[in-house]
């Protein structure tokens, strides 16, 4: 029987963009946005919600990033994104007229429920500097390729300039040392140099998450008009989870 992440274990990262090396970009809650293919997605006052697991694993990787390249900071693209908010994409203008995208044996999209991403444990991130300027990563974020065979967002491919493989490697090799100090399992997701993710043997153990298993404060889409299986959580269990997932990161800093 599949568990269920529970949304108390969700946490907002904006909370933490004050004293540590990260930003929020939230792609798809902007039609507008340069690098949003698949046009609004999230509603207004959506926010970036992730995992307290890979909260914790995304800050620490952020911290190493900064400690051993002054400047740098991590920026955040997407993370928790729910099933209707996974089934919006599929019926995005974009994706219909790429219907290939969605079929196998190679698909560009998960089906709505399928992967880390209606868990809450997969995470979307770019490099950027001081100045919030992307560094060079060899494409663009959300980069789709048609060919498996020479993807150059595919983290095997080597035909590259050396910046950018050079700047894949920090963003990887941070990732991994973080979570190997937390004892976490992590992937990176092969096919995408910015998707860092738990492992399906340990998502699959999880049922996704639908807008209707959430209180208000945590939906992604407008489309659930139900009311809310339980109400918005106060500032203070917020705050509380912060408290805690920030000692996880000074100990493992220190």
């Amino acid at each position: 029987m599949e568990k269920r992440v529970r949304p108390a274990e969700l946490v907002p990262l904006d909370i933490f963009t004050e004293n540590h090396p990260i930003a929020i970009d939230l792609v798809y809650a902007s039609e507008s946005h340069p690098e949003n293919i698949f046009g609004k997605i999230y509603r207004e006052g959506a926010r970036l919600w992730m995992h307290r697991d890979l909260v914790a694993v995304t800050l620490l990787a952020a911290h190493y990033c900064a400690r051993e390249n002054p400047g740098l900071r991590f920026e955040l693209k997407d993370c928790l994104r729910t099933v209707e908010a996974q089934t919006l994409m599929q019926q995005a203008p974009m994706v219909q007229r790429n219907p290939h995208w969605c079929e196998e044996p190679n698909r560009l999209l998960s089906p709505p429920g399928k992967g880390a991403h209606p868990r809450g444990m997969a995470v979307d991130v770019v490099l950027i500097d001081g100045n919030g300027h992307r560094l060079e990563m060899g494409t663009p974020f959300d980069y789709l390729s048609e060919d498996p065979e020479r993807n150059p967002a595919a983290r095997a491919f080597r035909h590259l300039p050396e910046e950018a493989l050079h700047n894949r490697k920090i963003l990887e090799g941070t990732f991994l040392k973080a979570a190997d100090r937390f004892g976490l399992p992590l992937l990176p997701l092969p096919d995408e140099w910015w998707d860092f993710r738990f492992p399906s043997s340990v998502t699959e153990g999880f049922a996704p998450l639908w807008d209707a298993d959430l209180p208000l404060q945590m939906r992604m889409t407008a489309l659930c008009g139900s009311p809310a299986i339980q109400s918005d959580f106060p500032d203070w269990h917020f705050d509380d989870l912060k408290e805690r997932i920030e000692t996880r990161i000074k100990v493992a800093l220190a």
